[in-house]
């Protein structure tokens, strides 16, 4: 036993160091000047990402969204910018690619209480640490059908991105996002897409990965999968890693108009989609359970209960109840403690 817990020992602390020496090496890319110049950037960053939320005229806001991309900007020209996180900033999200390769920024412009765009940024790595920074342009209100093509950083749909997950096929890196677009004061909106790099490295949006080709109704394969739901509503859209599957609430309309999504609500229900063939393939039931009917009233539709000792009538089984009582009676009683050793 004293040699396994020194091996383990001995991984974990070389684990350790390895991790250790990783993030080292990533923070030292970053001089002490350019890091303070950085430090008082997300300074400024900070403070516009909150005056983009909390002031109360839309000029105000549009005035503040406009200061923080400047401002962001200048902050990722600094030299290896791509390694500092800005994590203080609220408000904005910032996501790495899982294998280190880009990271997106993306975040809401509400303009009134009825309009609202997203606004988003790739940060390419690059090996001499220069910028390379791809701009997202919201086109979302003009969009009649968001799931029918692919798009490029001109005619993003917006979201703002709060998952992202890498898969591949064929030797090729494709990127799971996940997003969130308030949309309306009715409804609200997720997507999920697969995004990839053509041959200039340049960002495309969608494409044909839905399939629906296993649903007892086949339909057309979507370029993107979206949601509108009710505006209070908790909808889970997320991939999990322990299933490996992205997990939907099924959603129905709670006042039976399946015409107006903003009645939809989830009824306790998931489905799924999983990644095969480069593609992610519809699962109508995620969780099909097969109960056990054996002793089930089919017209009460009771559940499955254990050999009852009354009738439906409430009559004793007699024969029942001394067998019970004798499988009672030679169960082990619960030791106390007390008892004797010889």
């Amino acid at each position: 036993m004293k040699k396994t817990s020194t091996s383990v020992k001995i991984c974990l602390l070389a684990l350790l160091a390895v991790i250790t020496l990783g993030n080292s090496v990533k923070a030292q890319l970053i001089t002490p000047s350019d890091k303070r110049k950085l430090q008082h950037k997300e300074d400024t960053l900070k403070e516009y990402a909150r005056y983009m939320i909390t002031d109360e005229e839309p000029a105000d806001r549009m005035v503040s969204d406009s200061i923080f991309v400047r401002t962001l900007v200048r902050a990722l020209q600094i030299k290896n910018s791509f390694y500092y996180p800005f994590d203080s900033i609220q408000g904005v999200s910032r996501l790495y690619a899982p294998d280190s390769t880009f990271r997106i920024f993306t975040w809401n412009m509400q303009f009134d209480d009825y309009y609202c765009r997203q606004k988003g940024a790739i940060q390419m790595k690059t090996k001499d640490g220069s910028l390379k920074l791809i701009p997202l342009r919201d086109v979302s209100e003009f969009t009649d059908n968001a799931k029918d093509s692919v798009r490029t950083k001109n005619n993003w749909i917006g979201a703002i991105y709060y998952n992202i997950i890498k898969t591949q096929y064929n030797n090729k890196d494709y990127y799971t996002l996940f997003g969130i677009d308030f949309n309306t004061p009715m409804s609200t909106k997720k997507w999920v897409e697969v995004m990839h790099f053509d041959e200039r490295n340049e960002p495309l949006f969608g494409g044909q990965f839905f399939s629906f080709a296993e649903d007892t109704v086949p339909k057309p394969v979507a370029y993107r999968y979206g949601l509108e739901y009710k505006k209070d509503a908790r909808v889970l859209l997320n991939y999990v890693k322990d299933l490996k599957l992205i997990l939907v609430d099924h959603l129905i309309s709670e006042t039976d108009q399946q015409d107006l999504p903003w009645t939809f609500v989830p009824d306790g229900d998931n489905e799924a989609f999983k990644w095969e063939n480069g593609k992610w393939m519809h699962v109508d039931k995620a969780f099909d359970y097969k109960v056990d009917m054996r002793g089930v009233d089919p017209y009460m539709g009771n559940p499955p209960v254990e050999d009852p000792l009354m009738d439906k009538k409430g009559n004793v089984n007699m024969k029942k109840l001394d067998e019970q009582s004798e499988k009672n009676k030679t169960k082990e009683k619960p030791k106390t403690g007390n008892e004797r050793k010889d």
